[in-house]
């Protein structure tokens, strides 16, 4: 017998060859919650360094995989949009429920399951994972946690919402929320964006179910790889007041 639902997981790639295949690895390796098809979504955003290469013969290793280009470089919110398209072609009528997982090994696959949960049972429309509810995290900059509460701060007051990290790249949505969400964004002001939309939306007059559910995170420094900088707090305050306030 074939599934009931099924799940797909996007996954936004610029240059991270060093560590892809290590990324799609471990995705692979935690299996799809009982009764759920999972198709792996990497979207590759024009990267220069292989990493397009490295997801074709990825692709052609794993059915359970999907690879979508994008050319040149548009940004990680361009990259979401894209395998937010590709997973509306999944199955017969699109994937019934989409989460959004990065590349760069900060996050882990194995929280997935306890995202997903909450939409599986019935109980959300749109699940917002969080690095501040009592999950192991990597210690790092001080200054990037304190600007990150600000722009938390700043989205609850717009939104009426009583989030703690509206940063956080894990996602997740059932198939109408992700049909609808209509992002704008093409960089990281996407990830205030969607919460912004996700506030003002509504289903059946109501406002949507939202649940904050806790993840690990190990995140990287610079060197390391990591990509996001202060103009992209500039941008996601100006993303709130945009989206929050005028939709």
């Amino acid at each position: 017998m074939s599934p009931s639902r099924t799940l797909a997981v996007i996954v936004p790639v610029y240059n991270e060859a060093a560590l892809v295949e290590r990324a799609i690895g471990s995705l692979r390796d935690c299996p799809a919650p009982a009764g759920i098809e999972r198709t792996i979504i990497a979207v590759d955003d024009g990267s220069s360094d292989g990493t397009g290469g490295i997801l074709d013969r990825l692709d052609a290793e794993h059915e359970e995989l999907v690879v979508v280009h994008l050319k040149p470089n548009r940004g990680k919110g361009a990259a979401i949009r894209a395998g937010m398209e590709r997973a509306g072609r999944v199955g017969e009528r699109g994937a019934d429920f989409v989460l959004i997982h990065d590349a760069d090994l900060e996050y882990d696959p194995a929280d997935h399951a306890r995202v997903l949960g909450p939409l599986l049972d019935g109980r959300a429309d749109a699940v917002l994972g969080t690095r501040f509810l009592g999950q192991t995290h990597r210690v790092l900059y001080y200054w990037h946690s304190i600007a990150n509460r600000a722009i938390t701060t700043l989205c609850n007051m717009v939104t009426n919402l009583n989030l703690t990290d509206i940063e956080c790249c894990t996602k997740a949505f059932t198939r109408e929320v992700a049909e609808r969400l209509g992002t704008k964004e093409d960089r990281f002001g996407i990830e205030p964006e969607m919460v912004a939309r996700l506030a003002r939306m509504r289903v059946d007059g109501k406002p949507l179910r939202i649940f904050e559910v806790p993840v690990s995170y190990a995140g990287r420094t610079y060197a390391e790889g990591k990509k996001i900088r202060a103009r992209d707090g500039v941008r996601a305050a100006w993303c709130i007041i945009r989206y929050g306030l005028f939709g």
